[in-house]
């Protein structure tokens, strides 16, 4: 069922909100004061991702005092990040009162947002956050903060230039720009892409989708629709295609039941987000693989939409092992021996951690330390996948696999999804995410601080106003004062 949307209890609401919002920043002397010595031309740092992670990363490096930095997005204003691209869900998993990219700020949280138009007793009757409205958060989070979010611009490339990185754009500005810094605030896919399994290379493009594409619903109806898998983005777009009236949709599935537990959100709390990154090699891995191995559910609501539909199929036990042309549509073929004719093709597959499917490193992308250069898992809790994830600094920072080979690597932060294996779930999810900003800003200030300490040394030096001014006391005379106090004690 979808949900439908409130009426505003008046139009004073979020004016009075964001007045509040401004006064609470002004307690709290935001923006920090300025303190990284400027270079003409030069960017401190520059964001990639207008998003949640991105703005939220603005705003505690604003709060830190590091000003001079550019939020650049290639999509159009509105349109960053998924919500209202490949996202497909009615509402999101998150429970509604978590605080998200607040940082710390009640008055910028989701509810702040929706009680001051909405009221009270909405709000207690709300069940999940509407994915579109959590985008109408979002752009008023932009608004309110005034976040300098440059949209319709690409980052293409990135190679340093002494103790520069030099980033071509391409875009709504072409050229370049120099920067000290570079967070890849780029979400789900930020450090690989789509996940396409090599089974559907030989099936025609126009038969086929990845969940994450622009795909064209309309076309479908009257279709058999084959989804392969049964995460959360597979049974929204199953959803999406049985909505816009497919013929049949079938869910091909290669484990033999359902996942049901989110294992994460059983020890979600603020020691995993604080501990996680500080424990060994191996609790790390287990950690993370025993969550890749056991998979996040669908959610409910999710996988009612779809089973609702009488024409709605799960199908488990179904590898697939490859996918080839028959006449007008395919046919899938699984490692039992069965097979399925299907019109159109959905790949419910996910994403892929890989440096080198990003444009952006060029061939540097192969000198990035991974886990799997790092560390051998047992042979109970070998991941393929997992050992494609960068093996980050604590710092958010990419390292090299041989020292010397790309040293610049330490200026670029991997504010994504791909820090999730190093440095635990900070920097793409929403309940982790103003704990994870927090983190990054205090680490890229200490970078930029330890760079320049010559001239922090010498401003120290410099500085010479005075709090006293002279007149504050009056010298006295050492020997009389010792005399008078000898009497006074005889």
């Amino acid at each position: 069922m979808k949900t439908m949307d409130p009426s505003p209890i008046d139009g004073r609401g979020l004016p009075e909100l964001e007045a509040r919002l401004r006064e609470e920043l002004e307690f709290l002397c935001y923006p920090g004061k300025g303190w990284v010595p400027q270079r003409e031309g030069v960017s401190d740092v520059v964001i990639i991702g207008g998003g949640m992670c991105g703005m939220v990363a603005w705003l505690a490096l604003n709060t830190a005092g590091i000003r001079n930095v550019r939020v650049l997005d290639r999509s159009a204003e509105g349109r960053e990040g998924p919500w209202l691209n490949y996202a497909r869900m009615e509402t999101l998993r998150s429970p509604k009162v978590l605080t998200g990219p607040a940082l710390g700020h009640g008055m910028l949280t989701f509810q702040a947002w929706y009680r001051a138009q909405f009221g009270t007793e909405a709000w207690d009757a709300l069940d999940k956050i509407p994915r579109p409205m959590w985008m109408e958060y979002l752009a008023w989070y932009r608004k309110s903060l005034d976040v300098p979010v440059e949209n319709g611009i690409s980052v293409d490339h990135v190679e340093p230039d002494g103790d520069l990185l030099r980033l071509t754009v391409s875009g709504s500005e072409t050229g370049t720009i120099l920067t000290r810094k570079l967070v890849f605030a780029t979400g789900r896919d930020g450090t690989g892409g789509p996940n396409i399994p090599a089974f559907i290379k030989d099936l025609p493009r126009h038969l086929w989708a990845h969940s994450a594409d622009d795909i064209d619903f309309d076309s479908l109806n009257g279709k058999r629709v084959a989804v392969i898998g049964v995460g959360a983005s597979a049974v929204d777009n199953a959803a999406e295609a049985l909505e816009h009236g497919a013929a049949e949709v079938r869910h091909l599935i290669r484990r033999k039941d359902m996942p049901r537990i989110n294992k994460m959100m059983g020890i979600g709390s603020f020691g995993f987000t604080a501990g996680y990154a500080s424990l060994p090699d191996e609790w790390r891995w287990r950690f993370m693989r025993y969550s890749f191995a056991t998979q996040t559910p669908p959610p409910h609501g999710s996988t009612k939409r779809v089973s609702r539909h009488p024409n709605a199929y799960f199908h488990f036990g179904k590898a697939t092992t490859r996918i080839e042309p028959q006449g007008k549509g395919a046919v899938v073929h699984f490692a039992d021996g069965t097979s399925y004719e299907a019109d159109f093709v959905i790949l419910g597959t996910g994403f892929v951690i890989d440096p080198m499917a990003r444009v952006e490193f060029g061939e540097t992308a192969g000198e990035i330390l991974l886990w799997q250069d790092v560390y051998e898992a047992p042979e109970d809790e070998k991941s393929v996948d997992l050992g494609k994830f960068p093996y980050l600094n604590p710092d958010f920072t990419f390292r090299e696999k041989e020292a010397g080979t790309a040293p610049w690597l330490n200026r670029v932060y991997c504010f994504n999804y791909g820090a999730a294996a190093s440095l635990g779930k900070v920097s793409g999810d929403i309940p982790g995410i103003s704990e994870g900003a927090a983190w990054l800003s205090r680490s890229l200030a200490a970078q930029l601080f330890g760079e320049d300490v010559q001239a922090h040394w010498q401003a120290m030096l410099d500085y010479d106003t005075p709090e006293l001014i002279g007149d504050e006391w009056e010298p006295s005379d050492l020997e009389g004062s010792a005399q008078s106090v000898k009497g006074r004690v005889a």
